[in-house]
């Protein structure tokens, strides 16, 4: 089956009539609606069957995302089912109320029942999701130390950095240059208050991305010829709570995550 790769694939089938036929006000209208999933290319009564036909059905957003939820939890169905949740709660920071293991992601909660639904108030990615199931399954409990290394010096770590800093610290660091207040709002939304001074760096926010595995960014501001620079440090039992895969996922699925609420931001302060 076809798939639209964007609005004017669909609108080009159309014939911009605007007769409203499909409760749209215009034709441009209904062709967004299909690109976005919210109607179907056949609701249009010009398009002839036959090209109706040639394309699949288009899932709206919110039916993707449950399905890439589902199909992550899918992933790791067997080893979280051989997962006892109240150990386990006790293992990395989490509560178990006999039916669902809760923990905070960026300082919201997280709950997974023992029929492996989901129960969030945030919106995960992918990414995240497949980072919060490795430390369930594999985090060793160790007790957050306060001692802040770059990824590169955690067990593991030198190996990965050059795909690290590509996928997390230079599109992260494109973001503040962009978005001069997004760490701020960032700290706002989801850190603990707490803030820290370390490495005299212009900007520093400490982060809870999962209960054992806390994540500081640094950031300098472009000054006197200097480019700007950001830098992410983790915890030196990061490695040992969620591995340094984890590790590495997570920073990843963090950064899209801002990445999304740029584009908020942008929009709110454009």
């Amino acid at each position: 089956m076809l798939q639209f790769n964007n609005v004017m694939e669909v609108f080009k089938l159309l014939d911009k009539s605007n007769c409203r036929k499909c409760n749209e006000k215009t034709c441009l209208a209904f062709a967004a609606a299909v690109y976005k999933g919210k109607k179907q290319i056949n609701e249009c009564p010009v398009v002839s069957d036959k090209v109706a036909s040639g394309y699949g059905i288009r899932k709206n957003q919110a039916d993707l995302y449950q399905e890439e939820l589902e199909n992550t939890v899918k992933k790791f169905g067997e080893e979280l089912s051989r997962i006892d949740f109240e150990t386990a709660a006790e293992r990395i920071g989490g509560v178990f109320d006999g039916n669902k293991l809760t923990l905070k992601i960026m300082g919201k909660n997280f709950s997974l029942d023992t029929d492996g639904k989901i129960y969030t108030d945030i919106h995960v990615n992918s990414w995240v999701l497949v980072s919060v199931f490795r430390y369930i399954i594999n985090c060793k409990g160790a007790s957050v130390e306060g001692d802040w290394v770059p990824f590169r010096e955690l067990a593991g770590g030198r190996a990965r950095y050059r795909l690290f800093a590509q996928q997390c610290e230079k599109p992260m660091k494109r973001l503040a240059d962009k978005h001069p207040d997004l760490l701020a709002d960032m700290a706002d939304l989801f850190s603990d208050g707490k803030v820290s001074d370390q490495y005299q760096s212009d900007i520093a926010v400490i982060l809870s991305p999962l209960p054992l595995v806390p994540m500081l960014i640094c950031y300098w501001k472009a000054e006197d010829g200097m480019a700007s620079s950001l830098n992410l440090f983790f915890d030196v039992t990061a490695e040992g709570n969620i591995g340094i895969e984890g590790v590495y996922i997570l920073g990843a699925g963090i950064t899209q995550m801002f990445e999304k609420l740029a584009l908020q931001h942008g929009r709110s302060t454009g």
